[in-house]
């Protein structure tokens, strides 16, 4: 009964936050509404862990990262991965600008330690704010124990709305020029949208097999295969590259193949399982603090989550024209340090659903968007934060 109750409550949560994303047409981003619900839970009736007795532990988190990331795969191609290089600076060049004002700037209102100890956080996910707060505890820092876990919450509540803001912008730009060149068979619009309808339909595949082999529980296996070889050859790296960014790889790879088809996961019909279970574990962090420990910090994380984003803001612009990126976009990749995925998967999808007009509308934004935002938050939240993170325990 407690399992079941559990498993109801996170469902509803997630519920409420999808259904005003749809009433607001993604104004509102669900991951926005779901954490403030989940946040507010958590600080009045909630118990600690309603999650993890809703099934959703760190086990199943394992498995459900390393296949969906395998399923981001079969999105893209390797030639398009490797176009994504812009979207690759420019992330990580909003990192070094939200590096340069908190560290810089963010000096001259804080002492040395307390920035040190929430800047990490500010540019990556959770795996960083852990590493901090281990780091503090390790060097009897008690004091600031509390504000890297502080920082990633607050950090991504503000997140959410402000890149669904400029996804929107940017969205509305490029309905604009879908609508100028979509009847233009020469024109990028018509062969990216030509493109996306071709893949579903021109899917390579090894296997011949007759439809009655061709089960749900085949594609699962082909994609665990691929997700654990992407964990293998990670361990065998020891993490120099993240086993996150090479299950993206292998997935990209296994798809050109044909090995694995477009939208695995899907077909198989266990994808919103898997996201909606990953989104759980992730919320579920926002019980590790409480009003009171944020309260007694609120001004050091508003004043330097303030600072790094105008430091992505500036760093992003620069960049942005030379670049052939809107400023919108370019800074939305950058944002991705706040939060990465499944966050920037499902801001982006939200987004392109709710803004265009029809199908091929939708396709051609999600072609042009979706691969920037999923390359940005591996490139900061998997990458470059978790070197920030070991770097900065050593400054402590």
């Amino acid at each position: 009964m407690v399992y079941l109750l559990s498993f109801t409550i996170v469902m509803a949560f997630l519920l409420i936050g999808e259904w005003v994303s749809t009433a607001t047409r993604a104004f509102v981003p669900s991951i926005f509404i779901t954490a403030v619900l989940f946040a507010i839970g958590f600080w009045t009736v909630l118990p600690k862990n309603i999650v993890p007795q809703a099934s959703y532990n760190s086990q199943f988190v394992g498995i459900a990262m390393s296949l969906l990331l395998v399923q981001m795969g079969t999105l893209m191609d390797l030639k398009e991965l490797l176009n994504q290089w812009r979207a690759v600076c420019i992330a990580l060049l909003g990192v070094a600008g939200t590096l340069l004002f908190t560290l810089v700037v963010g000096s001259f209102f804080f002492d040395w330690k307390t920035v040190v100890a929430a800047v990490p956080p500010l540019t990556g996910g959770i795996v960083a704010a852990l590493l901090m707060t281990n780091g503090l505890k390790a060097a009897g820092i008690t004091s600031l124990v509390a504000l890297p876990v502080s920082m990633f919450i607050m950090h991504s509540m503000i997140g959410y709305p402000l890149t669904s803001v400029l996804l929107r912008k940017e969205g509305k730009r490029l309905t604009t020029k879908y609508q100028k060149e979509k009847d233009d068979p020469n024109s990028e619009v018509a062969m990216m949208v030509k493109k996306h309808h071709q893949s579903e339909k021109n899917q390579r595949t090894i296997f011949k097999l007759p439809n009655e082999f061709q089960t749900p529980v085949f594609i699962i296996t082909r994609v665990a295969l691929i997700a654990l070889l992407g964990n293998w050859v990670g361990a065998l790296l020891h993490g120099a590259i993240n086993a996150n960014v090479i299950c993206l790889i292998f997935g990209v790879i296994a798809h050109q193949l044909g090995f694995i088809e477009d939208n695995a996961l899907d077909k198989a019909k266990v994808f919103n399982w898997l996201m909606y279970g990953l989104l759980a574990y992730i919320f579920s962090q926002l019980s590790l603090t409480t009003p009171q420990i944020i309260g007694k910090i609120i001004i050091q994380i508003v004043v330097l989550i303030l600072l790094g984003i105008l430091g992505m803001f500036i760093a992003s612009s620069l960049l942005a024209k030379p670049l052939g990126l809107s400023r919108e976009m370019a800074f939305a990749c950058s944002l991705t340090a706040l939060f990465g995925f499944p966050a920037d998967f499902i801001l982006t999808t939200e987004v392109c659903h709710t803004v265009a007009n029809d199908e091929d509308e939708e396709a051609y934004l999600i072609e042009s968007i979706l691969p920037k935002m999923l390359v940005g938050g591996f490139a900061t939240v998997s990458v470059a934060s978790v070197i920030i993170a070991s770097v900065f325990l050593k400054l402590l």
